[in-house]
C-alpha cells in the first residue's frame, strides 16, 4: 500500500495596504517640547513634564464627547509624543489655528494654569527647563502622506486614512506636483 504524504503550505501572509490620509481641507501642525537644562533638578522640570499629559487627556476627553455627545468641540484631533536628544516633543493636529489659539486661552483648560506654572518656575530658576514650540497652517494643497505596511499614526491616526491609489501613487502626485 503506498502511503501518500501531503505538504500543507502555509498562506503567505497577506501585507496590510499601503494608504495616505483621508482628504481635509487643511490643518494645523503644532509641534511643542521642552529642553531640560538641568536634569538633576527635577523639582524643577518634572512639573512641566507632567502638565502635557494632563493636557493631552483633556483634549481627547473632549474630543470623545464631541463626537458622541454633541459637546462643544476644541478643534483638536489627534497627537503623537516623541522622545529625542534634546528632551520630549508632542505633534499636535488641529482643525485650524482659531481652535488651537483659543483652547491656549480657554480659562477653564489645563493650559493655563500650566503656563502659568512654568512661567514662574521659570523666573525663579532661569534656563533650568526651556519650552519652546511652532505652528504650521498647513492648507490641504500642502499635505502629503504614506503609511506603508500597516502604518497607523500621525495624520493618518488624526483624520483616518484612505488607499494611497486614492491620492497618486507617487508622492509628487499626491501633493500635485507632478
Amino acid at each position: 500500500m503506498a502511503t501518500s504524504i501531503r505538504t500543507h503550505r502555509k498562506k503567505p501572509p497577506t501585507r496590510p495596504p499601503n494608504l495616505t490620509h483621508s482628504p481635509v481641507d487643511g490643518l494645523v501642525v503644532f509641534h511643542i517640547g521642552m529642553t531640560v537644562h538641568k536634569p538633576l533638578r527635577a523639582d524643577l522640570w518634572l512639573p512641566v513634564a507632567a502638565a502635557m499629559p494632563r493636557m493631552l487627556a483633556e483634549l481627547y476627553r473632549n474630543k470623545a464627547a464631541h463626537e458622541e455627545e454633541g459637546s462643544e468641540d476644541l478643534g483638536f484631533l489627534s497627537a503623537e509624543t516623541l522622545i529625542g536628544p534634546k528632551g520630549p516633543w508632542v505633534v499636535q493636529y488641529w482643525k485650524s489655528i482659531e481652535y488651537l489659539y483659543s483652547y491656549a486661552r480657554l480659562g477653564s483648560s489645563e493650559h493655563l494654569p500650566a503656563w502659568k506654572a512654568f512661567n514662574a518656575t521659570a523666573r525663579k530658576n532661569p534656563g533650568a527647563v526651556g519650552i519652546w514650540h511652532e505652528t504650521y497652517a498647513v492648507p490641504a494643497s500642502g499635505i502629503e502622506s504614506f503609511y506603508g505596511n500597516g502604518a497607523n499614526l500621525g495624520l493618518a491616526a488624526a483624520v483616518g486614512s484612505a488607499p494611497l491609489a486614492s491620492r497618486g501613487r507617487t508622492a509628487r502626485e499626491r501633493l500635485g506636483t507632478v
